[in-house]
């Protein structure tokens, strides 16, 4: 997921970076095109005034006058134009008109430049020079917002510029309309590319997601670990490869099962089939009754243990074969404790045992009960296997903190420093005392497998005083 993560941040920076270069490209560009716009239409106005001033040339000489009844009726005009989210409620165009020496003879702004000397600015050098005239100067150097536009236009008669008309309009007049567009753009823009980030982090996050969880599925059982299939959300594609991947795993784990338990009790029956057989085939020879009760205990003997062995290897391969428990109920462990305290005491009395139960009231668990049942069944039966006659069993349940925690402890022998690490292998047993009965070894592991499947743990240890203990904890209800 380190790289998807990666991934995505990248990408993430690059559409970012993508969609920040748009932004400066667009609030950039709608300044320059609203001015453009701006003075292509002041470019119509300003000619359309210089011929309405040819139109009144008598004698060579230029007639201002039209121009000041214009400006001043206009100027008595009520307005209230809405344009785009802008009132205007005033008249932001004025004009000049310099004569053919570039002295100013009219200013509708109040005649504020009346008398100036215009001739060297450039929209009136350059009209008069038959070029393109027009500039924009700010009145207030240092504010950027106090520049005015002029664009000029010339008055001839008889083909020869005798005066230039200049309209001109302050910049900020169309700031409004720049700051609403700006906005408009940034806003559109924000939300086009956050969109596009969060449908790609969505798709990502559909996509890699449930394949970070399949990873982390397919890890676990590699090492071994008993791992529900994860939710994979509801994509057709990973949920098919999910599928795949558990229905492959079943396989596997199915092939290489039976192949290692097969291997593992045909080893483990030799013995007690090499056992039998040599017990028969000495059966056919004349013996006394005594050996020949002799050789058919053992052969009853070794039928037992083989009988065991096949049953304790099916109730441990049905438990290994869960990956976790599909159904899960409600139990009173300390009534379970109770029940097999009643059904072992047969046992305990053919063993001159005792058994001290030491149950904490009303422990309740979630889980399968019959699993359970058989864990603790087969501890009880181990401490029985090792006890010495007369020794007592003790039999703990109480909680601690969130845990329920069963010990079963008894007074034998105790595991040799070798076995300690050993106690849970499969098919592992030490003899027990006084004999040389082995269990079939799988006791424990089937201990072991119970635990994990209820998200608990099994250990084996010694007493302080003599004798070992098995502890079995799992989360209470």
């Amino acid at each position: 997921m380190r790289l998807t993560r990666v991934t995505l941040f990248f990408l993430a920076l690059i559409i970012g970076f993508g969609f920040y270069r748009l932004i400066v490209y667009l609030l950039d560009d709608v300044e320059a095109q609203t001015f453009q716009a701006t003075e292509e239409v002041m470019v119509d106005t300003a000619h359309v005034m210089a011929g309405m001033i040819e139109s009144q040339i008598k004698e060579g000489k230029t007639d201002q006058q039209i121009l000041r009844d214009a400006f001043a009726h206009a100027q008595q005009h009520t307005l209230e134009a809405k344009i785009h989210h802008h009132t205007k409620t005033t008249i932001g165009l004025n004009a000049y008109l310099t004569n053919d020496q570039g002295r100013v003879i009219f200013d509708s702004n109040n005649a504020r430049r009346e008398g100036q000397d215009l001739s060297r600015s450039n929209d009136v050098m350059r009209t008069f020079a038959g070029q393109y005239g027009a500039r924009s100067s700010r009145q207030d150097e240092n504010d950027p917002d106090s520049s005015i536009l002029y664009v000029a236009a010339p008055v001839k008669s008889n083909g020869r510029t005798i005066a230039v008309l200049t309209v001109y309009k302050p910049q900020k007049d169309v700031l409004n309309f720049i700051t609403h567009r700006r906005r408009d753009i940034l806003t559109a823009t924000i939300l086009i590319g956050g969109g596009v980030i969060l449908l790609t982090g969505a798709v990502f996050i559909w996509l890699f997601q449930p394949v970070g969880r399949l990873t982390n599925y397919a890890q676990s059982i590699s090492r071994g670990a008993r791992a529900p299939m994860p939710y994979l959300g509801k994509g057709r594609e990973v949920n098919t490869l999910g599928k795949a991947l558990h229905d492959m795993r079943e396989t596997l784990e199915g092939r290489r099962y039976v192949e290692n338990y097969v291997s593992t009790l045909t080893h483990e029956l030799k013995s007690p089939l090499a056992a039998i057989r040599g017990a028969a085939e000495l059966l056919e020879e004349e013996m006394p009754v005594e050996k020949r009760k002799q050789f058919l205990g053992n052969i009853r003997r070794e039928s037992a243990r083989s009988e065991s062995l096949v049953r304790d290897l099916l109730q441990l391969a049905e438990l290994e074969r869960k990956p976790h428990l599909e159904h899960r109920r409600p139990y009173n462990l300390t009534q379970l404790c109770r029940e097999l305290a009643e059904e072992t005491r047969p046992r305990l009395k053919e063993n001159k045992l005792t058994l001290d139960t030491r149950l904490e009231q009303d422990i309740q668990l979630t889980g399968d009960a019959m699993v359970i049942k058989l864990a603790i069944g087969n501890l009880l039966d181990n401490a029985i296997g090792f006890s010495p006659d007369g020794g007592t069993i003790t039999l703990q349940l109480a909680r601690v903190d969130n845990d329920a925690v069963l010990h079963v402890d008894d007074q034998g022998p105790g595991l040799p420093d070798y076995a300690v690490d050993r106690s849970f292998e499969h098919f592992y047993s030490l003899p027990r005392p006084g004999s040389d009965y082995k269990g079939t070894g799988l006791g424990l592991p089937l201990v072991h497998e119970a635990a994990q499947l209820h998200d608990g743990s099994a250990k084996l240890e010694n007493l302080p005083g003599g004798g070992c203990r098995a502890t079995l904890t799992m989360p209470a209800s």
